[in-house]
């Protein structure tokens, strides 16, 4: 990087991004509820673009506004509960409006400043029926008001034929994360049958958090290469799409690099864990700041399919608690199977006698994302501890998300300041 770049800050630049200006920053859609509505409207204030996920989201009402989403569902299915075959857990499609209505409306009428809040939608939330519950999910966002939609955790080739009636489909910015051109190719060819190509393109690299869009040879892969790939792509078919890329986006100074060689923003997630605003728990982000490179790993313990990285200390790893689909089932596919139920039910057949059993292979992702316990991270969470000021305890203290926004906003020279 030349000394010049090394003086540049993010703030010299702007996304521009359905017709307004943005600060080049955008918080990633960090599930569930660990990217909260008051992180998100921290975004907004600051003039950047934040973002909620809709993960879980009857359970995240259920949380913050008292509701029964969750005890009404497990009321309803409760005979179910022995039962291997889950695929009578169905969704309420008008409850689940009605919980992503709430979700969106919260955040909406209390957004301040000139920045936006985006929702992140993810195809692998598949609720025991894929199609109807993210048909469901996407419009409700859209009716209450949301200012963006980005589409994760899939190839989302149907996913703007869902919404394409909408009086906001051509609206409201709608974006895609990818992990590759091939990716981005094959929803661009869906997207042209509707004439409404995406107006974003999130590139995720293999340092990110959470779940992957590489194999177990993510390591291969640079976030660096990928990013350039796409823009290359879209300069070479006549694309006017800005690219944003995220995964390992430490700093300002990372962050410029990004600016100066095509991308329009970048997305970040994993310096704002440990946020006041971020929805972790004390214990998680404390986690966090102890972590060592060695403590993080990317293992295949997602019943969802996909590789997944984070701590090795997870109470969620090798957890035997019972599969609760009747009261979640979030990632029930579309006949209403899980590895993970799978895997608990194998285990109790070859353990019949005791009491509670270990799953090696798989976690229950629904119940321990919902109770934080699993850890997911990304890449350089190790580097958390250099970014806040320690107790005498040894515990580290929370920084706001308005400074971390700021430290990326406005620092230079690889320069990353904890709070006074």
């Amino acid at each position: 990087m030349t000394d010049a770049n090394l003086s540049k800050r993010i703030d010299d630049y702007r996304l521009k991004l359905g017709g307004k200006e943005y600060v080049p920053l955008m918080l990633g859609g960090m599930g569930v509820d660990i990217s909260t509505r008051e992180l998100a409207l921290v975004f907004a204030q600051q003039g950047g673009i934040g973002h909620l996920s809709d993960a879980m989201v009857p359970t995240v009402i259920d949380r913050h506004f008292k509701t029964r989403y969750v005890g009404d569902r497990l009321k309803q299915y409760k005979g179910n509960v022995d039962n291997p075959d889950k695929s009578i857990a169905q969704f309420d499609l008008a409850e689940l409006r009605e919980a992503q209505t709430r979700h969106v409306d919260e955040a909406m009428s209390a957004k301040r400043g000139d920045g936006g809040v985006f929702i992140n939608c993810m195809e692998k939330l598949t609720m025991n029926n894929p199609k109807d519950t993210l048909k469901v999910r996407l419009n409700a966002a859209l009716d209450a008001g949301i200012d963006g939609i980005t589409l994760s955790a899939g190839l989302h080739l149907g996913s703007l034929d869902m919404i394409k009636d909408n009086p906001r489909f051509r609206e409201a910015p709608i974006g895609i994360i990818v992990s590759s051109v091939r990716a981005l190719k094959l929803f661009l060819k869906r997207a042209a049958r509707l004439d409404r190509l995406p107006d974003f393109v999130v590139v995720e690299g293999p340092l990110a958090g959470g779940h992957l869009g590489f194999g177990l040879d993510w390591a291969k892969y640079d976030l660096a290469t990928i990013n350039q790939e796409v823009i290359q792509y879209l300069r070479e078919n006549d694309l006017s799409i800005p690219v944003i890329p995220a995964g390992g986006i430490f700093s300002g100074t990372d962050g410029v690099e990004y600016l100066e060689t095509g991308s329009a923003a970048i997305q970040v997630s994993t310096r704002f864990t440990i946020a006041e605003e971020c929805g972790l728990t004390d214990e998680a982000k404390q986690a966090y700041f102890a972590a060592e490179e060695e403590d993080i790993e990317v293992n295949t313990l997602s019943p969802t399919g996909y590789p997944m990285r984070m701590l090795k200390s997870s109470p969620a790893i090798h957890s035997g608690i019972r599969p609760n689909c009747e009261s979640y089932g979030y990632v029930l596919d579309a006949k209403g199977h899980c590895s993970y139920v799978d895997a608990y039910n194998e285990a109790v057949a070859a353990h019949p006698d005791e009491k509670k059993v270990t799953v090696e292979e798989k976690i229950c992702l629904c119940t321990h994302m919902r109770k934080y316990k699993v850890w997911t991270c990304g890449h350089y969470t190790y580097r958390l501890k250099d970014t806040a000021k320690q107790n005498e305890d040894g515990s580290y203290q929370q920084p706001s998300a308005e400074h971390l926004f700021q430290d990326y906003q406005f620092s230079s020279h690889n320069e990353i300041n904890k709070p006074e």
